[in-house]
């Protein structure tokens, strides 16, 4: 299948949609990795989102159907946690809530990979994970290294597209372009800076703002915005930081801030 663009949004299309989110204020769920509930739920802040880390099985199912979206994140997984996600995804599914799938570290980790490959078909609204992860979601060798990936993004393609054709969503791949793919349409996002790779969160940061995105648009023009938007706040806040810790404070400031001047900065 050749790589189509349609309806490629330009930074205008993402600064409505921003505007959007930030009119509703979407509640996240956010079911994620013990090391970045604290940045993922300021970024959320930022952004104009509400989060909420609601991630115990009795709680989370009931929640599922009270949030605008929700994040399944399984970074730091135990057993009990993997219950919990499996059942959350099943009852979003069941209220209609769109949900986002990071599959970190998916690739040769029993547990992970059991519990990845029982969500995937209950059809995530949107995939977000490195190339690595795609290609072991899709039940292929990955050869990630942890959370690192060690395939181009350009490798991930087709695993990807394989995955959008059985959850109807879309998947997107991060590297230093990032792609964002449906079973028939492929959109890139050049913009970013090497640092968001220095600072612990800051791609599972992404899948929360890509879930409170869903509460607004449809899975791909989601994952762009959301791609587009925290990509473009790296940018801005790497001009202001001295280094890793300071670019953590300064990407949420900058996200916080982020308006059509520094939208128009969008590189596809």
């Amino acid at each position: 299948m050749s790589d189509t663009v349609t309806d490629v949004l330009d930074g205008s299309d993402v600064s409505e949609l921003l505007a959007e989110l930030r009119r509703r204020g979407p509640l996240v769920q956010c079911i994620t990795n013990s090391v970045v509930t604290g940045f993922t739920a300021n970024a959320l802040l930022a952004l104009g989102a509400a989060p909420a880390m609601v991630d115990n099985l009795e709680e989370a199912t009931v929640f599922a159907g009270i949030a605008d979206a929700v994040l399944i994140n399984v970074g730091t997984i135990n057993p009990a946690v993997g219950e919990t996600m499996v059942a959350t995804a099943q009852a979003a599914g069941a209220a209609g809530t769109p949900w986002v799938l990071d599959p970190v570290a998916v690739g040769g980790l029993p547990l992970r990979d059991r519990v990845a490959t029982e969500l995937v078909p209950l059809r995530p609204t949107v995939i977000r994970g490195n190339a690595s992860e795609v290609i072991s979601l899709a039940g292929l060798d990955g050869g990630g290294r942890g959370v690192d990936s060690t395939a181009g993004v350009e490798a991930a393609l087709e695993p990807a597209r394989s995955l959008c054709a059985r959850t109807g969503g879309a998947v997107a791949v991060s590297g230093p372009v990032d792609h964002i793919i449906t079973a028939d349409d492929v959109r890139t996002v050049s913009n970013g800076t090497p640092m968001m790779t220095k600072v612990t969160g800051v791609g599972c940061a992404l899948g929360a703002i890509t879930a409170a995105f869903t509460a607004c648009a449809s899975p791909a023009d989601a994952a762009f915005a959301a791609t587009a938007v925290w990509t473009i706040a790296a940018e801005v806040a790497i001009e202001r930081a001295s280094g890793p810790g300071t670019f953590a404070v300064e990407i949420l400031d900058a996200l916080h801030a982020l308006g059509s001047e520094q939208l128009a900065r969008l590189t596809r």
